[in-house]
């Protein structure tokens, strides 16, 4: 805690001081980022820049409900794509069948949902077509 201004002391030269002897004391070297270069100087100027970096931090999205989900589909689809195991395939698929199907039964705001459920099944055949044509490449 800083001490009071003092009466007749001009602010400025009172919150120079109060910065300059608490660098003296070392209070600033371990903040984050001490030494490196500030974060987007290299970007023009948006007056949201605060807003949309501590969205990004806390993992907030700027997009309505059902387009929310869209891309939680997509990704969902790229990893049961990409998994390693069939159980995987599987079960990154019955968590967004689950996410799609409370979807449809009360849809989100935003705009129209347009997925249906995947078809499991049909994606373990494209998985597995996958991996049978990488196994071939590579031996």
């Amino acid at each position: 805690m800083t001490e009071r201004k003092p009466p007749g002391v001009d602010f400025e030269t009172w919150a120079d001081r109060q910065i300059r002897e608490a660098a003296a004391r070392g209070e600033f070297s371990d903040l984050p980022g001490f030494g490196k270069p500030l974060p987007g100087l290299d970007r023009p100027y948006d007056d949201m820049w605060w807003v949309k970096e501590k969205m990004r931090r806390e993992n907030l999205s700027f997009l309505p409900p059902s387009l929310v989900l869209r891309k939680e589909a997509e990704d969902a689809h790229a990893a049961a794509l990409g998994a390693r195991s069939e159980r995987e395939v599987r079960s990154v698929l019955a968590a967004i069948n689950e996410k799609i199907a409370a979807a449809l039964r009360r849809p989100p705001e935003g705009p129209p949902l347009n997925l249906t459920l995947f078809d499991v099944e049909d994606v373990v055949r494209v998985w597995r077509d996958q991996r049978g044509e990488r196994g071939k490449r590579d031996g």
